[in-house]
C-alpha cells in the first residue's frame, strides 16, 4: 500500500485543530469566490500569498490561492475529494505537492502527485491544469535533494495520458554550479525569499497570462 494515495487529513500533532479549520475557511472562500485560477499545494503554493508579488501578478488574474504549507501529497488529495474546489469553476488549477512527503520513495511520491491531478481532473475536467515541479532543498547537495528530482524526472512521463495538463519547472536555477544553494534565494534552504518567489513565480505567471487570454479568444469567436 502507498501512503502518498491514500487519502487522510494530517495528524493533529498540535492538538489546535489548524489544519481542519484552514480546510473549512477555503470551503468557505471557494463559495464566495469566483476564481479564475485555483492554486492547490503545500508551502511553495501556501507562503507565496503572502508576498508583494502575489498582490502585484497574481490578485488582478483572480486566483484563490488553497495552499497549506505541511501538506503532503495524500493531505491534498483529501481536500480536493472533500469539497474544496467544488463550488469553483476556474479556468486553469495549479498543483505544487510531494515536497513534504519525505518518508516516501520517488516512485511513492509521483503516484501521490498523479492521484491529486486525477482527483481535480475528474472534478473539474475543463480546467487546465498546471502541475508545478518540486525545488530543490539543502544547502548542499544531499539525499531528499536527490530523491525530489527524481520525482521531477519522472514526473512529466507519467501525467502524459493527463487531458489539459502541463508539468512545468519553475526553477529559474537556484542551484549554483557547484550544487550549493543560496539564502538569498532559499532563505532555510528550503522555503522561498520574496525574491525567489518574484523569479520563479514570475515563470508560472507568463503561462497563466497565456492560457487566460487565450481562453477568453476563445470565448469570443464562439
Amino acid at each position: 500500500m502507498n501512503p502518498a494515495v491514500e487519502a487522510t487529513p494530517p495528524e493533529d500533532k498540535r492538538g489546535d485543530d489548524r489544519w481542519m479549520s484552514m480546510h473549512k475557511r477555503f470551503l468557505i472562500a471557494a463559495r464566495e469566490q469566483e476564481p479564475d485560477v485555483l492554486f492547490l499545494g503545500d508551502y511553495v503554493v501556501g507562503m507565496a500569498a503572502h508576498t508583494e508579488m502575489w498582490e502585484k501578478l497574481f490578485v488582478p488574474l483572480h486566483c484563490l490561492n488553497l495552499g497549506i504549507a505541511e501538506d503532503e501529497t495524500q493531505n491534498v488529495l483529501w481536500r480536493v475529494q472533500n469539497g474544496e474546489i467544488d463550488a469553483t469553476d476556474p479556468k486553469v488549477i495549479v498543483l505544487c505537492v510531494g515536497a513534504n512527503n519525505i518518508s516516501h520513495s520517488s516512485e511513492q511520491i509521483v503516484a501521490g502527485i498523479l492521484s491529486c491531478a486525477n482527483a481535480i481532473i475528474e472534478k473539474k475536467p475543463n480546467a487546465t491544469l498546471i502541475i508545478l515541479k518540486l525545488l530543490p532543498c539543502g544547502r548542499q547537495p544531499n539525499p531528499l535533494r536527490a530523491k525530489l528530482l527524481e520525482v521531477n524526472q519522472k514526473l512529466k512521463a507519467a501525467c502524459q495520458g493527463l487531458a489539459n495538463t502541463q508539468v512545468i519547472d519553475i526553477d529559474p536555477g537556484f542551484m549554483q554550479p557547484d550544487g550549493y544553494i543560496s539564502h538569498h534565494d532559499l532563505y532555510d534552504y528550503l522555503h522561498l525569499t520574496r525574491s525567489a518567489y518574484s523569479k520563479s513565480f514570475e515563470i508560472l505567471y507568463d503561462l497563466l497570462q497565456q492560457i487566460l487570454t487565450d481562453s477568453v479568444d476563445a470565448q469570443e469567436t464562439e
